[in-house]
């Protein structure tokens, strides 16, 4: 069966090569199509790749033609007339390639055989199994089949709020003046300055810093969330941390590290895997090394744990209260609340819950929108 991720992938990348815009956002909302609606025919494919690739009427033409070169299917040529914006407006009415023997609606609302319709191409992927993988635990899922999620891992957007910088940009209607370039542009009218130059401050994206448990309840997730990290690490430059009995930085493995042996040599760096856990004391570790050093510091910190802790609670309550101090927002992902049943019982969970901005499952690929959204949110009063 065909790479659904890898063909999807190629796909937009054809497009892009074509002149059409197609950035991570696009792509993740046409991955997200195919993984919902399944299509099975060359024409379903094609109206998901219009409603989530084609922004103007003018990328259709080049898009029906890199679509018939990747999927070798039919794409409608019909022309268009007195067409909006709106990609889901330029489906065509009339679409070729029925099914013979498919019954066509007429006018008085019956049906009526179409022989001489041509037969449809099948579309040369399949998204019923990446769907079936999306709804699934990541803990009931073997390491090919996680890697075969790897495509869509890596389509996901980590954004983090944005934060003033230092640095400025020139603007018409900024609340400072820029007495530098206005003094500057006054000697082209002899001294006087008859126009004045404002700035307003250029904004970044928050730093991330993940700490990740892989402990031995821990394990079946963090193969996924290491998977996930990776694309992280490397796209949005995040620090990756891992936590057991020790607390390990990650961030230099994941980045020199290809998809394919990134877990591997994750693992070597972390000799406590599958191990106990000790969550307070690398939680004061990481805030006496690279917390109080400025990486904590205004970041949206997301912590990956279940919350079992052999430590006293009180002593996490005590290191998660200083890094909530110094942290933006921090978010804790415990893949046990996905069931209805979870209560926060557990010591350690309970212990840090008040400190938290958000709680997430992130227990499969469809609940990873909520930790997306999550990191993204503005903060909250605690």
């Amino acid at each position: 069966m065909p790479d659904l991720p890898g063909l999807a992938a190629a796909f937009t990348t054809a497009l892009h090569d074509a002149g059409i815009p197609v950035g991570p956002d696009r792509t993740r909302s046409f991955a997200r199509a195919l993984t919902l609606l399944a299509p099975s025919t060359t024409r379903e494919l094609r109206h998901c790749a219009l409603a989530t690739l084609v922004s103007d009427p003018e990328q259709i033409e080049p898009f029906d033609a890199v679509f018939r070169e990747v999927f070798g299917g039919p794409a409608d040529r019909e022309v268009r007339r007195g067409q909006s914006g709106d990609p889901a407006r330029s489906l065509p009415r009339t679409l070729p390639g029925r099914v013979p023997g498919a019954r066509e609606a007429t006018a008085d609302g019956r049906g009526r055989e179409s022989d001489a319709q041509r037969r449809e191409d099948p579309v040369p992927l399949a998204a019923s199994p990446l769907d079936r993988l999306a709804s699934r635990d990541f803990a009931d899922l073997s390491a090919e089949e996680l890697a075969r999620l790897s495509g869509v891992m890596r389509t996901l957007v980590l954004r983090t709020p944005t934060r003033p910088s230092r640095r400025h940009r020139a603007a018409h209607h900024g609340a400072r003046i820029d007495v530098r370039r206005t003094l500057s542009d006054s000697r082209r009218t002899g001294g006087y300055p008859l126009r004045l130059r404002r700035f307003v401050p250029r904004t970044r994206p928050r730093d991330l810093v993940v700490l990740c448990d892989i402990s031995g309840s821990m394990e079946p997730y963090a193969r996924a969330m290491l998977q996930l990290l990776y694309c992280a690490a490397r796209a949005t430059h995040a620090e990756v941390f891992s936590f057991a009995t020790r607390l390990t930085r990650l961030t230099p493995v994941l980045r020199r590290a290809g998809p394919d042996d990134a877990l591997a040599r994750a693992g070597q760096a972390a000799p406590d895997w599958s191990g106990g856990t000790r969550i307070a004391e690398c939680l004061a570790e990481f805030n006496e090394r690279f917390g109080r050093r400025g990486m904590a510091h205004g970041a949206v910190v997301a912590i990956i744990s279940d919350g079992w802790d052999t430590g006293a609670p009180a002593d996490l309550a005590i290191h998660m209260a200083r890094l909530s101090r110094v942290a933006y927002r921090v978010v804790w992902v415990n893949p046990r609340t996905a069931s209805p049943r979870y209560r926060p019982l557990v010591a350690g969970m309970a212990a840090a819950l008040p400190y938290c901005d958000a709680v997430v499952s992130a227990h499969n690929l469809a609940a990873l929108d909520d930790f997306t959204a999550a990191l993204s949110a503005p903060r909250r009063r605690r």
